[in-house]
């Protein structure tokens, strides 16, 4: 319930219902497998009686099937092993032990545990892919059998769920235009380059962000040694060196550069010169 009285913050709380549960695990190995295949079909070897969830379980294994349509498969049942007076709700899952750790824990459906009775897996594991498989390691296989029980529902507190703010949209990056500008403008450009009597003016921190080889030039012999500002480009095509002026500034491929690409020939011996100015 909330109040709104006064045009005030609604206050907030939250509760949750859960079950009481105890876990455990009980590991089954099975040596000299072959052997145990020789136990008829529908009968079953039972393992050792262990205690999981405040009970006593056992397991009974069925090394040709637990039914007559089940005999090509291994069955595993989980019984309770042990007089209560009411059922006992629990979950379990079968394994092979070089499962755990990858196989995810899927414990299935809560059942109903009587006195001396169980449920299982009819159809576990295929003999023959067993044979054929990681699990069966020197004749031997290793099964675990995980135990959850749930022995009653409990109210509990639960953080109350904060506000989510509606998202605010954030425009997509708009820098390499305002970059792009900055270079078609010239404004505040500090070094020109001249290209086959051509010149390009540029920002040196840009191009020293951006290249390695540009901050040791510009910043280092050029800078000590009196140019003028000038940059004197030698065996350069002055429209590869505009376009790579603009791919430096805005990490686009120039559209003067695609078009002339898209024609076909020329395009290509442009790309060519292109990735050589890149190198250089």
């Amino acid at each position: 319930m909330t109040s709104m009285a006064g045009g005030g913050e609604p206050s907030r709380s939250a509760s949750a219902i859960v079950a009481n549960t105890s876990r455990g695990y009980h590991i089954l190995r099975i040596d000299a497998y072959s052997r145990t295949t020789e136990t008829p079909a529908c009968e079953y070897i039972k393992s050792l009686p262990f205690t999981a969830g405040g009970h006593r379980w056992c397991i009974r294994y069925y090394p040709n099937g637990d039914r007559p349509e089940a005999k090509d498969y291994i069955s595993l049942h989980l019984y309770l092993d042990e007089d209560v007076s009411e059922a006992v709700k629990a979950q379990f899952m079968f394994r092979f032990i070089r499962d755990v750790g990858e196989q995810a824990l899927t414990l299935g459906s809560l059942h109903s545990f009587d006195s001396y009775c169980g449920w299982g897996r009819t159809k576990f594991v295929k003999r023959q892919d067993l044979v054929a498989s990681k699990h069966l390691q020197d004749d031997s296989s290793t099964v675990r059998c995980d135990v959850v029980v749930t022995s009653g529902l409990r109210a509990q507190e639960h953080p109350a769920e904060a506000t989510i703010p509606a998202p605010v949209p954030v425009p997509s990056s708009d820098l390499h235009k305002h970059l792009g500008y900055l270079l078609e403008t010239e404004k505040g450009a500090d070094v020109v380059f001249d290209v086959a009597g051509q010149t390009f003016a540029a920002h040196r921190c840009v191009l020293a962000a951006r290249s390695s080889v540009f901050s040791a030039e510009l910043y280092g012999v050029m800078m000590e040694s009196d140019t003028g500002g000038v940059v004197r480009i030698e065996d350069m095509d002055p429209r590869v060196f505009k376009a790579l002026l603009y791919f430096i500034y805005t990490d686009l491929f120039p559209e003067t550069a695609k078009e002339e690409r898209d024609k076909g020939q020329d395009g290509d011996v442009m790309c060519q010169h292109l990735l050589v100015a890149a190198d250089r």
